[in-house]
């Protein structure tokens, strides 16, 4: 162990001694780190399957079925308390009463939280988009567990952000499926030795599962009635899209709104927010009532997770958010998939593999904020009440569970 593995341990070390000292006052994503553990897995011949959070949770569908299938033994592991929330409500369905699979939370990268993962090692680590853990790296490193990244996006902030830590950890990582080129190129710069392009699995994600049966109601009540799905929103752009919303509805009387903020710790403020305009609201976390008092309701707050995707479809035009108030953006495949006209912002720098396809093959439109209200009456007036499902993605998109699996697959246990 040189200067920089060891100063890294130390820190986590000291980082790790300190929150068990005072686990009670921590955040809830230390905690649930502090408190992640291991199931009872054969040493070598388990898959350890990480997402972060709740969006590379979503974007784990297709490989987990595709392992699952394959009849490998899988361990998902999250690190944020929305993330286990989702992975609770998803696990049924990835396992489907075969056994194979199992989830929990992510334990911190020192010693005493890595340990029950490492008595009985996983066959192989996967890690979803950008997780670079450099205890975690260097411990699999030692027992020879291959360690891969799929997914992989890097950008040069993350660069800059992580220095030598990072760029140590990436140095350990025995495969990248880069997601796109940029990230393939950062991801080789950052000095990962086996860099490849395996596309973005969020192209090739099976469908949503189905809403539940409360969902009946508000279609038959909101049957006659265009619907602007606003999804995604952060910090801001609430404000900016009810204005449009409210301006459209003058013009086009009855148009509702079913609206998703991204993260689930601004749900209730934007509930605070409707009551406050006086708006009729309901809550999709309270219990769904009959279609007679959805008839009385304009606006659906979805603060619930995982549904969105398919609730995309329950609309005549979509608005994804993130891009009006910041630079990143938001995935714009779920609308597009589901065939609902779909306006984005500007700023899209996280989705830049994904958006000029799109737009060139006439299945999106980037629309600065002013021009939302605009937009989005065009676009009801050329749109079905519920366009449903839309054609095949452009050629360039599809494909990547295939390329990623062909890059994950000589380095999966053996079976039997």
């Amino acid at each position: 162990m040189d200067a920089l593995d060891l100063s890294y341990r130390l820190a986590v070390s000291l980082a790790g001694a300190v929150a068990r000292a005072c686990v009670r006052g921590l955040p809830p994503g230390w905690r649930v780190r502090l408190e992640a553990q291991c199931p009872d897995l054969s040493a070598g011949r388990w898959v350890w399957l990480h997402a972060v959070s709740v969006g590379e949770l979503l974007l784990a569908d297709g490989l987990l079925l595709r392992l699952r299938e394959a009849g490998h033994r899988v361990h998902l592991s999250t690190g944020t308390p929305a993330g286990l929330e989702l992975l609770a409500r998803r696990l049924p369905r990835w396992n489907a009463d075969t056994g194979l699979i199992t989830g929990g939370a992510f334990p911190l990268d020192d010693a005493a939280g890595l340990e029950p993962f490492l008595l009985r090692p996983p066959g192989v680590f996967i890690a979803l988009e950008t997780e670079l853990w450099p205890g975690l790296l260097q411990a699999l490193e030692t027992q020879g567990v291959p360690r891969l990244v799929v997914n992989g996006r890097l950008t040069d902030k993350s660069m800059d952000r992580g220095g030598a830590w990072l760029r140590r950890a990436a140095s350990r990582l025995t495969q990248v499926a880069a997601r796109d080129e940029a990230s393939a190129e950062a991801f080789r710069r950052l000095g990962a030795p086996q860099v490849a392009l395996g596309g973005n699995l969020k192209a090739d994600l099976p469908p949503p599962n189905p809403l539940h049966p409360g969902w009946n109601a508000l279609r038959a009540a909101w049957a006659e009635h265009p619907i602007l799905v606003a999804g995604n929103t952060v910090e801001g752009e609430e404000a900016i899209l009810l204005k449009a919303w409210e301006a459209a509805r003058a013009q086009v009387p009855g148009l509702r709104l079913i609206l998703a903020p991204r993260q689930p710790r601004r749900f209730e403020g934007v509930a605070q927010a409707f009551a406050a305009r006086g708006l009729a609201f309901r809550r999709a976390s309270d219990p769904w009532p009959d279609a007679a008092a959805f008839a009385a309701t304009d606006v659906l707050l979805l603060d619930t997770l995982g549904e969105l995707s398919a609730v995309y479809a329950e609309g005549t035009v979509a608005l994804v958010a993130g891009g009006w108030t910041t630079a990143g953006g938001h995935n714009p495949l779920e609308p597009v998939r589901a065939g609902v006209p779909t306006l984005l912002g500007p700023g899209f720098t996280n989705f830049e593999d994904l958006v000029p396809p799109l737009l060139a093959a006439g299945r999106l439109e980037v629309v600065e904020s002013g021009a939302i209200e605009e937009r989005v009456l065009a676009a009801l007036q050329r749109a079905p009440l519920r366009p449903g499902p839309a054609p095949s993605l452009p050629e360039g998109l599809v494909g990547a569970l295939d390329r990623t699996w062909a890059l994950i697959e000589p380095h999966l246990p053996r079976l039997g």
